[in-house]
């Protein structure tokens, strides 16, 4: 519901809430400024509207362009997450969101940034129409003032030229089609798909943001929207003198004789984004410090279906449940870093991460490592980052769903809990859990299957076989599987994967496993975790709401997703 939704969120909902109220203040504020302030009479005469239209969203595109690069600062916000340890989970959870948070701020460029470019050329043309006109309108009058000399108010000189011109000859102009190209390239090559599946496109694409900032800065040097100055507003105010200028006669005496006289709008983008930039240029700095500490791999293990796992040991280094690091391996490329799941538990004494086949940098780092020269390539770890997944422990009942690459953080969550359990471990307060895993098929996955059966061994053998019930869901089987498991059906172990709980074909019935549970556990608060798709995530939601007992002594359901 809403309401859970503000409880839970309420740190985002008052970000989120703050971001549209100061772009809603500063482009209405403005609009109202340059549509209506006097030193811009002369420069409506010629423009209109259009002049606070580019205005409004000139101001709303630098406070974005100053809120654009905190999200993405890593380092910076581990700080942060650390020195607000004292801070509620909650709080620093939703520093988990900074990604969603600067997908939010680019569409916001995105959308300003068409606004701004149109409202510019209305302006364009309108500059264009006013300079060929010989009506003698005040446009025309207007445009033909001081074009020799600094005081002008047209910054279309000639008679000769087009809007396309303009575009390209000037710094503003010039500078304004670079840096939307840049945006455009950056937003269409950052989307899920091509994230997922050219990563490389995704990260070189995004570099292109240098270009954006450096353009930005120069882009409203040249000054080419102006307004009347100050002097010659005390000398010839429009209220005043703006009738004379379309009837000029040659002995004037009134007081309006005087021509007014134009001076640029000062650079400002400068202002607004040297903080985020200076902030983000000492981010990098401590990235490239933090990636030269050394890394040993201790361990390297080849999975089936080309799964690769890498144990590592790194000084000063601690992680906690469901974090991630960002490795790259300069063999390969220097530039590139590529985010993973860390699937080792904070009890172990290594770190370990699982590499599947995925792309280009994961076939070659799987290649290096697959080639058994005499030294291994050397790796790089930045991290960890992300808050833990400790909320798990807190429940004495867990429901853990994790569908497809989705599995990963629960490696580690399932080993920090049975190390956790065999410690006796006071922070723990799980006592039964049950573990759903939804995959198109086991293949990829064939290390997580293994991990499952060593877990299940170790429990039956120390008389904890009921401690964790799980189930597999093949979402994408095919007649051969299903007809090789008729054969099969009466044997203990599962045909698929080998596991004493069997396969299930098909997708989980929600409503009966939240039955199920429900009735195992009539009393208890059932934590439910979601590592997976939106639409999952969802459909779990309501079957947490449907299943919770409205009597506070009966069994009730929380639902958890995490942001991986």
């Amino acid at each position: 519901t809403m309401g859970n939704w503000l409880v839970n969120h309420w740190f985002s909902a008052t970000v989120l809430a703050a971001w549209l109220g100061i772009n809603i203040f500063l482009f209405t504020y403005y609009f109202l400024f340059f549509d209506q302030d006097e030193r811009y009479f002369y420069t409506r005469a010629i423009l209109g509207s259009a002049l606070a239209w580019a205005r409004a969203s000139a101001k709303c595109l630098n406070f974005n362009s100053m809120l654009i690069l905190l999200p993405v600062c890593r380092n910076l916000l581990s700080f942060l997450r650390g020195t607000c340890s004292c801070c509620r989970r909650t709080l620093r959870k939703q520093l988990d969101h900074n990604l969603t948070f600067h997908k939010l701020v680019a569409y916001a460029l995105a959308l300003l940034t068409a606004v701004h470019t149109i409202a510019h050329l209305f302006n364009l043309e309108r500059y264009n129409h006013s300079q060929q006109a010989t009506d003698g309108s005040l446009p025309a009058v207007l445009s033909k003032m001081h074009l020799q000399g600094s005081k002008w108010l047209n910054p279309i000189h000639s008679n000769q030229t087009t809007v396309e011109y303009v575009a390209f000859t000037t710094i503003p102009g010039l500078t304004g089609v670079i840096i939307t190209l840049a945006l455009i390239l950056m937003v269409t090559s950052s989307t899920e798909f091509i994230r997922r599946n050219y990563f490389e496109v995704f990260w070189y694409t995004h570099h292109l943001f240098l270009i954006y900032f450096a353009g930005l800065v120069i882009h409203g040097i040249a000054g080419l929207v102006r307004g009347q100055t100050e002097e010659s507003m005390e000398e010839v105010h429009p209220h005043d003198c703006a009738q004379y200028l379309t009837q000029k006669d040659e002995d004037c005496s009134h007081n309006c004789c005087k021509d007014p006289e134009f001076g640029s709008i000062p650079a400002e983008s400068w202002k607004w984004v040297l903080a985020p930039v200076l902030l983000y240029i000492f981010e990098r700095i401590l990235r490239v410090w933090r990636a030269r500490q050394k890394v040993v791999v201790t361990k390297v293990v080849m999975h089936p279906a080309r799964v690769l796992e890498l144990q590592m040991q790194k000084k000063g280094f601690s992680m906690e449940v469901g974090q991630y690091i960002f490795v790259n391996c300069p063999a390969i490329s220097l530039l590139e870093w590529h985010p993973f799941t860390l699937t080792s538990a904070p009890e172990e004494d290594f770190f370990s991460i699982h590499i599947r086949a995925a792309g280009d940098w994961t076939e070659r780092l799987i290649d290096t490592f697959q080639q058994q020269k005499p030294e291994m390539p050397r790796i790089e770890v930045d991290g960890p980052f992300g808050t833990a997944s400790e909320d798990v422990f807190q429940y004495e009942v867990a429901m853990l769903v994790g569908a497809g690459i989705g599995v990963t953080p629960f490696a580690s969550i399932l080993k920090s809990i049975w190390y956790k359990f065999q410690q006796a471990d006071q922070t723990l307060k799980t006592k039964k859990i049950y573990f759903y895993w939804l995959c198109r098929d086991t293949g990829a996955f064939a290390w997580f299957n293994d991990l499952l059966a060593s877990l299940e061994q170790k429990m039956a053998e120390s008389g904890k076989a009921d401690f964790l019930t799980y189930r597999l869901f093949l979402t994408g089987w095919d007649t051969s599987i299903a007809n090789n498991v008729a054969l099969r059906f009466d044997t203990a172990t599962d045909t698929v994967t080998g596991l004493r709980h069997k396969t299930i074909f098909g997708r989980p019935m929600w409503n009966s496993e939240f039955a199920a549970v429900a009735a195992a556990h009539p009393r208890s608060v059932v934590g439910v975790f979601l590592c997976g798709p939106g639409a999952l995530a969802k459909s779990l939601q309501k079957s947490c709401h449907q299943h919770s007992s409205l009597d506070p002594r009966k069994v009730k359901f929380y639902f958890n997703k995490e942001n991986f």
